[in-house]
């Protein structure tokens, strides 16, 4: 569907995909992304998404069109799951947004273009696998800067590393950044429990600014859970009772090992029973 108002393609099914080699996401990594969970045709957490969105597209330069407002990319998601031909009791969306096509790394224009996919998933809950083996990846290293806040479509260290933590046998790999503090996960942001104090890697160190991250630290500042946003070393995680990844999808994954040290699940496994808690009982979840 096309929307040549405000110079923006929509597309809903894949045979319509009109994407050219031209595209700037594809040619210079110039896009960012959502990845939003739907259940019982609700957008979770649909308004972090959102302002995560539009910051995005202003620190890109990108111009957000006046059609561009929460009720309208909502339901524009709600329509892409509404119109696939299966069922599942929950769904993974993922909307890309990208400059318009022309110019080399000056762009030709300000304007966007979007793309909205639908994956099923096949639990409404969150769930989380019973093991789950970690270790550091160290050939390359976050940048700690604004950019690496934003979710854009310029993922190379992450897929390097998902490659290399699948060939040596590991679930997920944990990320540093150049002054070796620990950043995130490959797919998602960490947390660590010690002494009944949850520690997450502050912004600063060059984490993305999760929307998950987000709903656990709420969540446990609602539980009275001590949260302290803080540097994390390597040598940290091997002195804690728990390590946990976070994201929009599993929300959230503790971690059985690393290296020598096994970890508890205790607290994880509460703030995720939490999660599945507060979205099920929200009406605009």
């Amino acid at each position: 569907m096309l929307y040549p108002f405000l110079s923006i393609r929509f597309f809903i099914f894949k045979e319509n995909i009109q994407l050219t080699t031209d595209n700037r996401g594809f040619k210079y990594g110039d896009g960012i992304f959502e990845t939003i969970k739907v259940v019982n045709n609700k957008v979770v957490f649909w308004e972090d998404h959102y302002f995560r969105l539009m910051a995005a597209m202003r620190v890109f330069r990108m111009h957000i069109p006046m059609a561009f407002t929460p009720e309208f990319l909502e339901q524009e998601c709600l329509r892409v799951v509404q119109a696939q031909s299966a069922t599942a009791p929950s769904w993974r969306i993922r909307l890309t947004v990208f400059r318009a096509d022309g110019g080399t790394y000056l762009p030709t224009s300000k304007e966007v273009g979007y793309v909205i996919e639908a994956k099923p998933l096949e639990d409404a809950i969150y769930t989380a696998k019973e093991t789950y083996n970690v270790e550091v990846f160290k050939d390359y290293y976050v940048q700690k800067s604004m950019l690496s806040n934003l979710k854009s479509t310029n993922k190379a260290l992450n897929v390097i590393g998902s490659i290399f933590m699948q060939e040596q046998g590991f679930d997920n790999g944990i990320l540093v950044n150049d002054d070796k503090e620990v950043v995130e996960f490959l797919n998602g942001n960490l947390f660590i429990v010690a002494d009944g104090v949850l520690r997450t890697p502050p912004l600063s160190s060059g984490c993305l600014d999760g929307i998950m991250r987000k709903q656990i630290i709420r969540m446990a500042k609602k539980k009275g859970i001590s949260c302290m946003e803080e540097k994390i070393s390597p040598f940290d995680l091997q002195q804690v009772q728990e390590v946990f990844m976070v994201n929009s999808i599993v929300g959230v994954q503790p971690v059985s090992s690393y290296r020598r040290t096994n970890y508890e699940n205790s607290l994880g496994l509460q703030l995720q029973q939490a999660l599945n808690d507060s979205v099920s009982s929200t009406p605009d979840a």
